[in-house]
């Protein structure tokens, strides 16, 4: 059974830092992409960004500069470095695999997706 499962979220203050981890089993998820999204209250849920199956990484425009994204592969685990964050990064963090290497914008290009863990960032 393919299962993701994240952690590291919790209460924050502007400024600070989080690092989510999205850990893999069932399967081994280095020829797949993976890609992370959020969802605050009352939104749509949204591309924040990706590492691709030969890791390259992309960003969505709103966390360029300040998020990193980086896998480890003997741990079947991806990464999501935040820092300098901001209260509208409050949110649940869904880590996902794409069904392909690539990294996609929209949630339908993914198949798997984790339980989702909180992130609030307080001003």
């Amino acid at each position: 059974q393919v299962q993701l499962v994240e952690s590291g979220g919790g209460l924050v203050q502007a400024g600070g830092s989080l690092r989510l981890s999205c850990a893999a089993s069932g399967r081994t998820f280095s020829s797949s992409g993976m890609g992370w999204f959020r969802q605050g209250p009352g939104n749509s849920r949204v591309f924040v960004g990706g590492i691709t199956s030969s890791s390259a990484t992309s960003y969505a425009d709103s966390v360029k500069g300040r998020f990193t994204i980086f896998r480890d592969i003997a741990k079947n685990t991806v990464y999501l470095q935040m820092n300098s964050l901001k209260p509208e990064g409050t949110a649940v963090y869904y880590c996902a695999t794409a069904r392909d290497g690539g990294v996609y914008l929209f949630a339908t290009a993914y198949d798997y997706w984790g339980q989702g863990t909180q992130v609030t960032v307080s001003s």
